[in-house]
């Protein structure tokens, strides 16, 4: 009998030194783990791309090397010609052609948003071309290029990387979600719904898990700050996408529920409701219900200050901006993103908002017209102690003659445009009155 006692004491002790030791290793193999996915991610952000570019530069090499015999050169005495060019006839050079090309880029305008492609065409070897971003092609390329965007990058430039990989997202939402980033996982309740978010917005359910009516929220949750801050969870029911969030017990949308939706008046009175229940919360008000037109609330520096620091509601307002272009408030989407890039980038408001406006706000603007004209509002404002990398830089050399000489001198922009229309191969060749404007 002692023998036994004692064979399953031993047995015990063993069992429990053996869990001792596989939690024990469980935690170092994930501690493990975790480091080593640290460092792929860093490696393949940081490295990968060097990589890419040297073997880019590489093949660009010997391409040009191998194209010499193909392509006509400047002589040595077109090119001592060009440089015998008197100071002022250089000044005079870069006058007409800065006159010329302000006068192309006025005409532009006025066409109203009209997009020339041959004018606008962007290649792919293009600096700051994004796989993703469809904003420079014709609308017969549009497919082909979501497609074809699997290449990697190339750019060793953060800020480019960063807009690459918002990129991906945006470009899914705009064509309609060809590619599903996760599975949804339903709750039995709402499984058993076919249309859980026009059922809520009809006010026929509530929402889950929080159990509040479409008509609740907004009575009793407007203006209600602090529950509209730290519960989130009904943000997925208030405006519902067809990509999964993180309330599980919430549906994405269907494209049946979306024709549903979309021809039902009810649904979508409530949903501008909605909208005016957020945009109260970050200290927005709708001036125009036809337009869409925005501006600041009474209590805009109270609720800038909040947004500014829960920078979880850049989240959110990604998501608003992408629900108002799927269920019928398209219009409603520029205005409220160019409200957003004057506060950032003209008032200085909102600094940690600012990366995400640009990423994410501008790209979710379904029109393209208005995305072009958004970017290159957004471009006409940037700091130029940064570079802007939200276009290709063929899009912003056009762009820069709106821009003054003084907003331009530091930049590699105004470097690069001095150089084309000059076509100098040093600054000591401008004349004084062309160095004067870009003092």
């Amino acid at each position: 009998m002692r023998t036994v006692s004692l064979l399953c004491g031993c047995v015990k002790y063993l069992i429990i030194v053996m869990v001792w030791f596989v939690r024990r290793v469980y935690v170092l193999a994930d501690w493990f783990w975790r480091k080593m996915c640290f460092i792929w991610r860093y490696f393949r952000r940081i490295y990968a791309p060097i990589v890419g570019r040297t073997l880019l530069a590489i093949g660009f090499r010997r391409n040009e090397h191998g194209s010499q015999h193909g392509e006509p050169e400047t002589s040595d005495h077109d090119r001592r010609q060009e440089s015998c060019l008197s100071p002022e006839e250089v000044g005079e050079v870069y006058r007409e052609s800065g006159r010329d090309a302000a006068a192309s880029s006025e005409d532009t305008v006025r066409r109203e948003g009209q997009f020339n492609a041959e004018e606008h065409r962007v290649e792919t070897a293009e600096e700051f071309y994004c796989d993703y971003d469809s904003t420079w092609e014709t609308e017969e390329s549009q497919e082909v290029a979501f497609k074809n965007s699997s290449r990697p990058a190339t750019s060793t430039h953060y800020k480019f990387n960063r807009f690459r990989d918002a990129a991906r997202d945006m470009q899914n939402y705009r064509h309609g979600y060809p590619v599903q980033t996760r599975p949804q996982r339903r709750s039995m309740q709402v499984s058993q719904d076919d249309r859980p978010n026009l059922n809520f917005y009809l006010g026929l359910r509530p929402s889950s898990p929080d159990g509040v009516y479409i008509s609740d929220f907004h009575n009793e949750w407007y203006g209600e700050y602090d529950t509209l801050e730290y519960v989130h969870t009904y943000i997925q029911w208030l405006f519902p996408l067809q990509e999964p969030g993180m309330n599980w017990d919430a549906s994405t949308l269907t494209k049946a529920e979306i024709e549903d939706f979309l021809e039902n008046t009810t649904a979508k009175k409530n949903l501008l409701m909605s909208y005016k229940l957020m945009l109260d919360f970050y200290g927005i008000m709708l001036c125009d219900e036809e337009t869409g037109d925005v501006r600041r609330s009474s209590n805009w520096k109270e609720r800038f200050n909040n947004m500014n620091s829960h920078t979880h509601n850049n989240l959110r307002i990604t998501r608003i901006l992408k629900c108002l272009g799927t269920l019928g408030y398209q219009h409603y989407q520029a205005p409220l993103v160019r409200f957003f890039l004057e506060e950032t980038l003209v008032h200085g408001e909102l600094p940690k908002v600012k990366d995400s406006v640009l990423n994410f706000f501008v790209f979710a603007v379904l029109d393209k017209s208005e995305r072009r004209e958004l970017i290159k509002f957004a471009y006409l404002n940037y700091d130029c102690s940064d570079e802007f990398v939200w276009c290709p830089k063929k899009i912003q050399m056009k762009w820069s003659v709106f821009k003054s000489p003084k907003e331009m001198r530091n930049t590699k922009v105004a470097v690069e445009l001095r150089t084309e229309y000059l076509n100098v191969d040093s600054e000591d060749k401008m004349s004084e009155a062309a160095k004067a404007e870009y003092v």
